[in-house]
């Protein structure tokens, strides 16, 4: 069921996009490719879809998306302001119009003092940024899949600003 509901909302979003004449890349970090995965699997999704940067490790933040080490350092990976920096990073990184990025604790254990379902999403575009942080439940296929869904609502929410 969850995948049918992303698949509809990636379908939007690919529709949205095209209609602005954008594009799109993301940032994944507790999704792990399941948003990016979720965008290609809509047919046509090349005319709109950049690509991605699946950055798990907290360092691969910094290096590959410009998110700032004393953000970092201080914060750690799961904080609204680096899924804004990660969006941010990976519109410029890969030439997009709009960034949509994802962070968080899918678990099974906390991770740096934050709770299991600390999700942070960010979007990224032509007006600035955008951070929303839904707090899920559940185990962590259903807090990995509720990101998912969460992170495309924001994107089609944004196109539609």
């Amino acid at each position: 069921m969850e995948h049918r509901s992303d698949y509809t909302l990636a379908e939007r979003a690919h529709a949205a996009l095209r209609a602005e004449g954008a594009t799109l890349a993301v940032a994944e970090s507790l999704t792990g490719g399941l948003l990016a995965a979720a965008l290609v699997d809509v047919p046509g999704a090349s005319a709109t879809f950049r690509g991605s940067v699946t950055a798990y490790a907290t360092v691969l933040k910094a290096s590959v998306l410009g998110v700032d080490e004393g953000l970092l350092d201080v914060y750690g990976p799961v904080h609204p302001v680096v899924a804004a920096q990660m969006a941010e990073g990976v519109r410029r990184l890969l030439g997009a119009t709009y960034g949509l990025a994802t962070t968080g604790v899918a678990g099974p254990e906390p991770q740096d003092g934050q709770p299991v379902g600390t999700v942070h999403l960010a979007v990224a575009g032509p007006g600035g940024s955008l951070v929303t942080s839904p707090r899920l439940s559940g185990g962590r296929a259903t807090i990995r899949h509720g990101a998912v869904t969460a992170a495309l609502e924001l994107l089609v929410a944004e196109i539609a600003r």
